[in-house]
């Protein structure tokens, strides 16, 4: 384990959040969610949904197991030309079906360390500092949930939230993996390092990743697509992370470097038994 006397405070040996924030809940986010992968996932989480439109004629293909597990889930299946389908649709590829969903229900950060703690684990958390792109929100939410994520944070304000554009990029991922929204990301990251949590920053001038310390409670910040983390949330990290470049390529895609350090935790938690 490497040393952490350069980092700005000491991490301790057994990092267990403390649950004493009653930050932030829920509402919000559209209703409509496009796409087959992303309906058949909305019904194998058991999420609620009110109706399912569906293009008029011979249900086939990976319809048909869409429709049966609704009518089995007793949920009204609408047929409906593809003119109306497309008119509905926010992203233009709804492939034939679109469910109507209530608002999004955020996940309560309070709640969601509670359930860590319960579960006698080590929280590893997601901070997005003002994504805008819903296909690199959606593919960060997806690599989130394979890598074993607890759960994703993002601002209210000035950054996408849960639209059918990020459902259908993270495949229905976004209805496995709980989404906080919160008011304020720097209160936030405050009221994560309290609760025992080491905060990291990813930013092309931190240390190399693979030599820094990537194990226990972890919340890994990524930034907006073309400015990185803002002043503020980078100096509130415990310390910074860079990936390796070589080449003429300066950077990387926010969802690509996501989760390439999403893996590294991944990999050095297991390296290190935790």
């Amino acid at each position: 384990m490497k040393n952490k006397k350069n980092y700005k405070r000491q991490r301790p040996e057994q990092a267990q959040p403390k649950v004493n924030s009653d930050y932030l809940r829920e509402q919000e986010a559209d209703n409509l969610f496009e796409g087959r992968n992303a309906v058949m996932e909305l019904l194998v989480a058991e999420k609620t949904v009110h109706r399912i439109f569906v293009k008029q004629g011979e249900i086939e293909g990976s319809l048909r197991p869409i429709v049966a597990k609704a009518r089995e889930m007793g949920i009204m299946i609408a047929p409906v030309s593809k003119d109306k389908l497309d008119a509905m649709s926010e992203t233009g590829k709804h492939q034939g079906v679109i469910a109507l969903c209530p608002p999004f229900e955020y996940a309560n950060l309070t709640h969601l360390l509670v359930e860590c703690t319960r579960a006698g684990k080590s929280p590893f958390l997601i901070i997005l500092d003002k994504i805008f792109d819903p296909h690199n929100f959606g593919a960060i939410i997806r690599t989130a949930l394979a890598s074993g994520a607890d759960g994703v944070i993002i601002p209210k304000r000035r950054a996408v939230g849960i639209t059918a554009a990020v459902v259908r990029a993270s495949a229905g991922a976004a209805g496995h993996l709980p989404i906080v929204r919160v008011s304020n990301i720097a209160q936030t990251v405050d009221a994560l390092k309290k609760a025992g949590i080491w905060v990291v920053g990813a930013d092309m001038d931190g240390q190399n990743v693979y030599s820094a310390n990537m194990t226990g409670a972890l919340a890994l910040v990524i930034g907006n697509e073309g400015e990185g983390i803002s002043r503020l949330i980078k100096d509130k990290c415990d310390f910074l992370v860079s990936l390796p470049m070589e080449g003429a390529v300066g950077s990387l895609n926010a969802s690509v470097a996501a989760g390439v350090l999403m893996y590294e935790v991944v990999r050095r938690r297991g390296v290190e038994g935790i």
